[in-house]
């Protein structure tokens, strides 16, 4: 069993300064309505054209991010390598409308592989659908809309944008993660990573597709996934996350009619997560995985379904991964024993990342003991230094 427990591992590389903004940090994000008024104000600054980088960047910002270009994260990724842990830098752009924001947002994923290309510390490029296309376009492309000229031309936009950075990847040999987004543009999202796979896959996992695991449809997708790679003699490659929009597919079904595609509870989801990171193991001859999760009982059944396989905890094609700022109890202590584990790094100028950093909130006031626990293991440590002196 690993010790998720053992703060002294967890936060080795944390000064107790830091350790107590963070904590002041996660009791200000388990305050709900504090969430939704801080949400609500920053949009609204951000509308107006106000400033918010002097109260979010030495707060949030510099609690969840790398930095704001990609060479300010240098310290934070020598700083995990030196706990044995891996940095996936994401450039966290959300919302964009525009093909010059699409354009730029394509440069820094291969910018980001040319830094993976000499730094052993940075494993994955990643990327996010939206970041590169525009939502309501990928939506009118799901349902099957006829798209005006100029719409046809963009999307064949979007797809060489798509293309670059599969080729990019390939030619350097640097894997890279498309995330997953909401179910009514995940089909089409599905199609071009598939078409990736297909292409980039076939002497080493490359192009890895995202995988949300509350949708009660993800499990049988990854085994018909694998197996129509292995028709054409290519490797699987997933990365396995929870979901981050439950409320919003919930609502969204209820007010459209349509029966809802997420697990009815928890104890659903946890099951097909669980039951896809033994598939993916299972198959590790031709199947790469990223279990990503800040689930303390799936990287421990994942782990010892790696070691019962008898597979080397760093075996190449299972890996672990949290987000930069969360879940350190985790991240070190798997890293402590042996176990391949990356953090996500976001980065990118404060007022492009606010968008992501809200949906973190967001996310950590939705998630059931996630902020308590933070608080918990926070407070031990800051405890335990206290009193080991």
């Amino acid at each position: 069993m690993i010790a998720f427990d053992n703060t002294q591992v967890a936060f080795q590389d944390k000064s107790n300064n830091e350790l107590r903004k963070a904590y002041w940090l996660f009791r200000m994000i388990g305050n709900p309505l504090l969430v939704k008024v801080g949400a609500g104000l920053t949009r609204f600054a951000l509308a107006s054209r106000l400033p918010v980088s002097w109260a979010l960047k030495p707060t949030v910002f510099n609690h969840f991010c790398g930095g704001e270009t990609i060479n300010s994260c240098d310290e934070t990724i020598k700083r995990l390598g030196r706990s044995n842990i891996k940095t996936i830098l994401d450039y966290s752009a959300e919302g964009k409308e525009s093909d010059e924001d699409f354009d730029y947002t394509r440069d820094q994923i291969l910018a980001t592989m040319e830094k993976a290309r000499t730094n052993p510390n940075i494993p994955y490029a990643v990327f996010k659908p939206t970041g590169v296309a525009r939502f309501a376009l990928l939506e009118k492309v799901q349902l099957e809309k006829s798209l005006s000229e100029s719409e046809a031309l963009e999307f064949e936009r979007v797809k060489n944008r798509i293309l670059t950075i599969c080729q990019r990847s390939y030619d350097l040999g640097i894997p890279v993660m498309v995330d997953a987004e909401e179910t009514w543009i995940q089909q089409i999202i599905d199609e071009l990573v598939e078409e990736m796979i297909f292409r980039f896959n076939r002497e080493k996992p490359l192009v890895y597709g995202t995988l949300q695991m509350y949708r009660h449809d993800r499990l049988d997708y990854l085994k018909s996934l694998n197996r129509r790679a292995r028709e054409k003699g290519v490797f699987t490659a997933v990365k396995l996350v929870r979901g981050a929009y439950m409320e919003k597919e919930r609502e969204r079904a209820a007010e459209m009619g349509y029966s809802s595609p997420i697990y009815p509870n928890k104890a659903g989801t946890d099951k097909a997560y669980d039951d896809a990171v033994a598939y993916c193991i299972e198959h590790v001859k031709d199947v790469a995985v990223c279990v990503g999760t800040h689930n303390e009982l799936s990287c421990q059944l994942g782990a010892e379904k790696m070691i019962s396989s008898g597979l080397p905890k760093d075996h190449p094609n299972v890996s672990f991964s949290q987000l930069l700022g969360m879940s350190d109890h985790i991240s070190y202590n798997m890293a402590a024993e042996g176990f391949y584990v990356t953090k996500y790094v976001p980065y990118g100028p404060v007022k492009t990342v606010v968008p992501y950093l809200i949906r973190r909130a967001e996310e950590n006031t939705s998630v059931a003991g996630q902020t308590s626990r933070e608080l918990l293991l926070l407070s031990t440590e800051l405890k335990r230094r206290k009193y080991s002196k």
